[in-house]
């Protein structure tokens, strides 16, 4: 194959095997594809939501769908649609760990109480008393649930507890404070119907406001709860790529965005009689083995050891893990699974099982759905079918040989403070030195769109290390630095001088692995507190946001989110809008005198990083530093 799929050579040793084996991959259908694009969704003027449709805006000719909306009112109401889907999906995932959280509460799940003083953080801050963890617990877990369900008439206890003064101000003055995520998702999905608000501004407002309701409405509270439930995370070493798959062993690998069944399955797995069944099979034992971001969320919390022995790689990664013929069992929760993974598992005797009632795949008839009081019961089911899995592959061909590598990970807040003094006095000082002139959170998927798997995500990173600026790295574009060496603290030697020092004298990587999607609001806490310290609004901030291969719907919202944080937020490639000037124009430039914040546009890593190096030096000059 002439042209490289992935900056990983796994990737693309496995890319010729599955070619080999007369599979087609997401390359390859991605390149398929490229002869089909339509040009008018690319600008983000199609619609398809009423019968007088399918229309498209041609400037000059067809300035007006048939009901009348204009290329601003579309290319916006699109974006909407957009983040309705990803506030929709973080609702969810915040309501499945409040769920948990209450079962564990009750003693009816596997799980414990691992952060009690994250719990009772959390619990002054919603205003829960009790004389025990478990009283607290289900008071914090029903307090999260009704705050999901908030009406728009009363303002977010979430947004209202977590955001700064500065910002909640700005908000109420252009009226985007909003309620509960589920009541914003309901009112968003009726506005952006056919025929309702198809003013582009109302509409940009609309996504500003969906963005705060994700941010502290959803991922703020699933984060902490998901730290009070298995740890907050703190600096160790894993490993990651497909090299960590052993075909010696049952593999069991959980895939997705939740990791309640992967935690779960990790618990099961320590079991020696789990272990003595595995090996009663033939196999060495059993392990098991993150994919996608239920991988990163174990990966930050879990010791690698020989039962979970770390990440494969971000979502582009799951058709070659199954094409190596050493995994056994694919756990589905929320997100990213493909929908052809049968034809996978088929091909290379997998056993696919959703373990989401939400997951549903052509051809798989397998359901396990997470239940958190039935979680324990349901993980050893899993482990059954896993073995008798082990036993039908014997004898296939399996992948042996591919690479591994040794990283860092761990780097919630309150491990950032701790690697760095244990306070937030000692960031501020290498700031104001200069040995780092500000941090970059790199919060991307992935994506071939602007080139090879991974390859801008790596180069943006790359760049922005040279700058001297600390990146924080965040969902499947996390995984692309793990795999490409980045957050390993030997990377420092790719930094600038004077982060190069910082990194050296902390035995920290440049790149610090922050965790999944889902952490965008563990990140708008960390800047939140170093606001805070400094007496600032987040805008003045020298920190900036980059999603150099934003890919789906959740990174759309996040994108608003981070906007109306008051953050420079670069994406790329570039959304479906260059079909609406003034839509270009409102999120590009004017929307940063409203909330501070911008979208950045840009596919060179070397430009992306010179312009995310600009803004810092002006923010820092706006500081006197």
């Amino acid at each position: 194959m002439s042209e490289k799929t992935s900056i990983h050579e796994n990737i693309n040793v496995m890319q010729e095997q599955v070619q080999a084996d007369g599979m087609a991959s997401i390359a390859d259908r991605y390149r398929g594809q490229e002869k089909f694009r339509c040009s008018f969704c690319t600008r983000g003027l199609s619609c398809q939501l009423c019968s007088n449709g399918p229309c498209r805006v041609v400037p000059g000719k067809q300035e007006r769908g048939a009901c009348g909306i204009d290329a601003n009112g579309m290319v916006m109401r699109n974006l909407v649609h957009k983040t309705n889907l990803g506030l929709a999906a973080y609702t969810h995932h915040c309501r499945e760990a409040a769920r948990t959280l209450k079962a564990t509460a009750a003693g009816k799940a596997p799980f414990a109480i691992r952060d009690e003083a994250k719990l009772d953080r959390l619990a002054g801050e919603l205003g829960v008393v009790g004389t025990d963890v478990r009283t607290r617990a289900a008071g914090v877990a029903d307090a999260v649930l009704a705050s999901l369900a908030q009406g728009g008439e009363e303002e977010s206890v979430m947004v209202a507890k977590f955001a700064p003064e500065s910002r909640k101000k700005v908000w109420r003055e252009l009226g985007i404070f909003p309620g509960g995520p589920a009541f914003e998702l309901v009112e968003a999905g009726a506005r952006s119907m056919t025929n309702v608000d198809s003013n582009y501004l109302s509409l940009a407002k609309l996504a500003l406001r969906l963005g705060i309701a994700s941010t502290y409405g959803a991922l703020v509270p699933l984060e902490l709860i998901q730290d009070v439930l298995f740890g907050t995370p703190s600096p160790h070493e894993g490993d990651v790529d497909l090299g960590i798959i052993d075909p010696d062993y049952v593999n069991i690998v959980p895939n997705g965005h939740e990791p309640f069944m992967g935690a779960a399955l990790i618990d099961a797995a320590r079991r020696p009689e789990v272990q003595e069944k595995a090996r009663a099979a033939g196999a060495k034992g059993l392990r098991i083995v993150g994919s996608i971001e239920t991988g990163q969320e174990l990966l930050q919390r879990f010791p690698c050891d020989d039962v979970f022995v770390g990440l494969t790689g971000n979502w582009i990664s799951q058709e070659y893990a199954l094409a190596t013929g050493g995994v056994d069992l694919f756990a589905m929760d929320m997100n990213c699974s493909l929908p052809n993974l049968k034809e996978y598992a088929d091909r290379y005797q997998v056993t696919l099982i959703s373990v989401s009632r939400l997951v549903n795949i052509s051809g798989v008839e397998l359901h396990i759905d997470y239940e958190p009081e039935k979680a324990a019961e349901q993980a050893l089911e899993l482990v059954d079918l896993a073995v008798e899995n082990f036993k039908r592959r014997q004898g296939r061909p399996v992948a042996r040989g591919l690479a591994k590598k040794r990283i860092l990970t761990g780097f919630s807040t309150e491990a950032v403070l701790g690697v760095l003094g244990g306070g937030l006095e000692p960031l501020l000082d290498v700031i104001r030195r200069g040995d780092i002139r500000g941090v970059a959170a790199l919060v991307s998927c992935t994506s071939l769109k602007n080139g090879p798997h991974d390859a801008l995500n790596v180069q943006v990173a790359r760049e922005l290390i040279k700058r001297d600026i600390l990146v924080l790295s965040a969902g499947c574009g996390n995984a692309a630095c793990q795999v490409a060496g980045l957050a390993a603290p030997e990377a420092r030697e790719l930094a600038g001088k004077g982060l190069r020092a910082v990194c050296a004298g902390l035995g920290i990587p440049p790149v610090l692995s922050f965790g999944t999607c889902t952490d965008t609001g563990r990140l708008v806490l960390l800047v939140t507190a170093v606001a805070d310290a400094l007496g600032v609004d987040p805008s003045r901030l020298p920190v900036a946001v980059t999603a150099p291969e934003y890919m789906e719907q959740k990174a759309t919202i996040d994108a608003f989110a981070a906007v109306a944080f008051g953050l420079y937020t670069h994406v790329s490639p570039t959304p479906p809008v260059t079909g609406a000037p003034d839509v270009v124009k409102l999120l590009t430039t004017d929307v940063e005198h409203l909330v501070g914040g911008k979208l950045a546009l840009g596919d060179e890593a070397v430009a992306i990083a010179d312009d995310i190096a600009a803004h810092i030096e002006r923010k820092r000059a706006g500081l006197g530093l």
